[in-house]
């Protein structure tokens, strides 16, 4: 296989053959978050402060199962993938101690993704700054370098931990999220993008806080680079370009009264403190704070609640040993005392709140401060210094810039930022089916319209009926779109994160194997980024260790479009799942691809675990079901000789339609070409329409994974197709049928051929 070499042109990617390539991909994988050594989930609390000691080592997947993991990605018809990676996987044991175990490893995996066709690009992730703060991404030592004791996130409630938690089954459905707005978070972003400004007294090894994380975090990201431009046979072949960080969050920069909760502060749930309270608590004072749930209709007030840490403080006392990292800490900056205490914020001998302004406006100019004015001052200087760190290493790697989510995106458009080989990164979800983990027919919310102050008021973004909220999700992210042409500029723009819960309506879905508000909320996401006019997508998430009673095994989250406790969606003209004793099933393994129940799994796909939505221990049905695939498993252009104008699969009737527009013939070696799963296309159930022109359905072999494609020589101008597939009844795939039941009782009796 030769270079892929897949450039940016404008708003499109292009191959050499210059046709236009759509990006059809999936986030690889959420197991990269925690380490394989110790293999600590956010539910195992054993050895979880010994976060220095750790390895990445085998994450996302051994080098053994790679090949089956992406064989199975590229038969599902991905041919993109976002690289899942930590900053504390490179730099878990100290400041500039990098782990070469690590690096090498990820570069063999890096290796057999060249082999598939995949294009790659690279995620530093993270989520609320930290594993040990309730997310991913940095590690442990960040924490002690800004001063901070995570042995007493716990009590101070600075940061919700599920790893902490006495009964790690109770830590409620998305709380994690909430640590956004909590003490350790809103402290870490805000020095890590504006510590010189906000926290001048914080100054380590001879420069200030802001620059001792940024520069550690960037000089990681440039050696994992370098390492992988030394490999000599990854960049541009395989790997296209670098993301940046994931989800950044201003922390409290441009907060106007932090004895107050922001009114942009939609999310609320739990205790829900003011960034005041949150300071207070940190440092031992009780606290009663507002406590919060999510309805329908978004967050309500639900009472009051003491917190009291009873004088435990979040601060690292004035006795800690620094040596231990080998840093050398300010004399100026007093272990012991909150930060903010110390730079004026509030008074600790009367706990009064001096400053409630103090992060409204820039200290050093006094020019007022909002989330537009920090993406376009702190969050763009960090990004340009991380984009220059990765071009000194590659200077063709292509940047996919991502700004904070949700949120206008830096104005760029015709500065000297407006960078040719830059891209938009962009996330969404569907935020009322995300946190209510229910897929609501009746109605839903234009939530980027309220932000953008489409409304008068709020009532008027509700959308009735599952027509209008199709077209509202739609809608959303082609206003996402429009707008990163208006701020960014001429450049491609890729959704890196959308997807759906699979755990809703209390895990009914794992208890009666019927995936039909999965299939409906898939759907639906899969239909408005058809509609969007973006460059692709990489769904969020492929998750190697999903299974049904701890989901993506991270703070109850289940987003997994693979789980072990479910099957997987047959292909061709089958039209139940395929027994593991069959001709097809043999067929099938001899090209790679794992079935869904089969020697090596079958006792974990006979195994019912024990869990609903609240953990608690009630017992599932054995049906398992086929986690929405006919959904997700849609056709797709692949590439497109022109144009793209517009795409979109009709799931309900089994029917792809597309157009393009294209300024000559299509060259014998460049055809449009289209991917059809079999499962909804198979070659003889298949009708294709088109405009003009001759088309024909083949499958490509690649790695041994058979890859239906629909490959079309047209003429200029507009050209269109039509291709219409098996429509089945709805609900025929919703879970396994009888004969499939009956064939797992004979295996468990040890009555079938593969015992």
């Amino acid at each position: 296989m030769g270079p892929l070499c897949l450039r940016v042109d404008g708003q499109s990617f292009r191959d050499p053959q210059n046709r236009e390539i759509i990006l059809r991909g999936i986030n690889v994988a959420g197991d990269a978050k925690y380490p394989k050594s110790p293999d600590i989930p956010t539910y195992i609390s054993d050895k979880f402060f010994d976060a220095d000691n750790v390895s990445f080592v085998g994450r996302p997947f051994a080098l053994e199962d790679s090949h089956t993991h992406f064989k199975r990605l590229r038969k599902w018809g991905y041919n993109s993938i976002r690289y899942i990676f930590t900053w504390e996987a490179i730099e878990h044991a100290g400041p500039g101690i990098y782990d070469e175990e690590w690096i090498a490893f990820t570069i063999e995996v890096l290796r057999i993704a060249k082999q598939y066709g995949f294009y790659v690009f690279m995620d530093p992730h993270q989520d609320v700054w930290s594993r040990l703060s309730g997310g991913s991404g940095a590690p442990m030592w960040t924490l002690y370098a800004a001063g901070l004791d995570p042995r007493a996130f716990k009590k101070t409630e600075a940061a919700l931990v599920q790893n902490t938690y006495d009964n790690p089954s109770e830590f409620p459905k998305m709380i994690w999220s909430t640590n956004y707005t909590r003490l350790v978070c809103q402290t870490m972003f805000t020095l890590f993008w504006a510590g010189r400004d906000f926290a001048p007294k914080a100054v380590i090894d001879g420069v200030n806080i802001q620059e001792y994380l940024q520069g550690h975090f960037i000089a990681a990201c440039k050696h994992l680079a370098q390492k992988i431009h030394d490999a000599g046979d990854l960049e541009d072949e395989v790997i296209i370009g670098w993301e940046s960080m994931n989800e950044p969050h201003r922390g409290l920069v441009g907060v106007q009264d932090i004895s107050v909760i922001p009114a942009e502060q939609q999310l609320q749930l739990g205790t829900s403190p003011t960034a005041f309270q949150a300071m207070l608590t940190g440092s031992g004072r009780a606290c009663e704070e507002g406590t919060w749930a999510f309805g329908s209709f978004g967050p309500y007030q639900t009472g009051r609640e003491l917190v009291d840490p009873e004088g435990e403080s979040v601060w690292l006392p004035v006795d800690y040993n620094d040596s231990k990292y080998g840093w050398q800490r300010d004399s100026g900056w007093k272990l012991g005392v909150c930060l903010w205490a110390q730079h004026g914020v509030w008074d600790p001998s009367s706990d009064t709140l001096l400053q409630k302004d103090y992060f409204s406006k820039n200290p050093q100019s006094g020019e007022k401060l909002d989330y537009e004015k920090f993406t376009n001052s702190y969050f763009l200087h960090h990004y340009r210094a991380y984009r220059d760190a990765i071009r000194s290493v590659w200077p063709g790697a292509i940047l996919l810039c991502q700004p904070p989510v949700m949120e206008v995106p830096p104005d760029v458009k015709g500065t000297v930022d407006d960078d040719p080989n830059m891209v938009h990164a962009v996330h969404f979800y569907d935020g009322l089916t995300l946190l209510t983990k229910h897929w609501n027919r009746l109605y839903n919310v234009d939530v980027i319209g309220v932000l953008r102050g489409k409304y008068l008021a709020p009532a008027f973004a509700v959308k009735i009926g599952e027509t209008a909220i199709r077209n509202c999700l739609r809608d959303q992210l082609k206003f996402l779109r429009d707008e990163s042409l208006n701020y960014m500029g001429n450049h491609p723009m890729i959704f890196t994160e959308i997807g759906i819960p699979y755990d809703m309506d209390d895990k009914h879905a794992y208890k009666t194997g019927d995936y039909s508000s999965q299939t409906s909320a898939m759907d639906a996401n899969h239909f408005a980024l058809e509609g969007s006019a973006s460059n692709g997508f990489t769904l969020w998430v492929y998750m190697t260790q999903n299974d049904h009673e701890w989901g993506d095994q991270w703070n109850g989250e289940d987003l997994s479009i693979y789980s072990h406790d479910d099957l997987q969606l047959p292909g061709g003209t089958t039209t139940r799942s395929i027994h593991p004793h069959s001709a097809a099933y043999s067929e099938s393994q001899s090209s790679g691809e794992e079935q869904e129940i089969g020697p090596r799994n079958l006792k974990r796909a006979l195994t019912s675990p024990s869990i609903s939505s609240d953990y608690s221990q009630e017992p599932l049905r054995q049906n398992q079901g086929y986690r929405a695939a006919e959904a997700f498993l849609r056709p797709s252009p692949i590439y497109v000789n022109g144009r793209l104008n517009r795409h979109v699969f009709d799931l309900k009737e089994c029917t792809f339609t597309m157009a393009l527009t294209t300024q000559s013939s299509t060259a014998s070696d460049a055809p449009t070409e289209i991917y059809l799963p079999d499962f909804h296309f198979p070659e003889a159930n298949t009708v294709v329409t088109v405009s003009g022109g001759k088309w024909e359905i083949n499958s490509q072999d690649i790695q041994t994974v058979k890859l239906q494609c629909l490959r079309w020589w047209h003429a200029e101008g507009e050209q269109e197709i039509k291709i219409e597939g098996i429509k089945r009844k709805p609900g025929e795939f919703s879970n396994p049928s009888s004969e499939d039941v009956t064939y797992l009782e004979q295996c468990q009796r040890g009555q079938c051929a593969i015992m």
